[in-house]
């Protein structure tokens, strides 16, 4: 797949780079991203240098990229926002943003970008987007809702964390859904989340 930049002039998605890792390590430290992702945790370089390798190198190969989020298009990664195969015309939408660029909106406007690309003809012309994400993460309920994903329910015990099974929350916005916030949310789902 050839690789895609997206920006919105505030906000560039690029693929992670070699450059990046000691960054990505030092944003993986951060309590709240270990807390609400399947990272390993605690994180080091072999653990970020097996992601540029493992994940995001075939991850681009095979129309599943994942992007560093930047404020700046020279600028330091801020975030990651990666789509997962979830079957022909399926992508899950996955991310994580450092402390200082928190409620901000940074993470919505990346979700717009890639929502935007993920269901482009020119794109990747997907049906579905899913989400979903551990019952708690308020931040990323947020994000999900405001960018047109539809609450789908709890998948009790859905989900795995570095060995333990843990209540998810799922969402999904569909190519013809509208672009803004959704409606249908339980409000103890969203209820009290920074905008991410």
């Amino acid at each position: 797949m050839f690789e895609h930049t997206l920006t919105d002039g505030t906000v560039w998605l690029t693929r992670p780079a070699a450059a990046d890792i000691d960054r990505i390590v030092e944003c993986c430290q951060d309590p709240d991203i270990a807390r609400w992702t399947t990272i390993p945790s605690p994180y080091g370089r072999a653990d970020a240098e097996y992601f540029l390798d493992g994940v995001v190198a075939p991850g681009w190969a095979s129309e599943v990229p994942v992007w560093a989020v930047r404020t700046a298009a020279d600028g330091p990664v801020d975030g990651m926002l990666g789509l997962h195969d979830r079957g022909p015309g399926v992508r899950e939408i996955g991310f994580w943003l450092s402390p200082r660029c928190r409620g901000l909106g940074v993470m919505s406007r990346a979700v717009t970008l890639v929502c935007d690309f993920a269901f482009a003809p020119d794109g990747l012309a997907v049906a579905r987007l899913t989400w979903r994400a551990m019952v708690g993460n308020q931040a990323s309920a947020a994000v999900a809702r405001r960018n047109g994903f539809r609450y789908e329910g709890l998948a009790r015990l859905g989900g795995l964390q570095r060995g333990a099974r843990v209540d998810e929350w799922h969402a999904a916005r569909l190519a013809t859904d509208p672009p803004g916030p959704a409606d249908g949310w339980p409000a103890a789902v969203f209820g009290g989340g920074a905008d991410a």
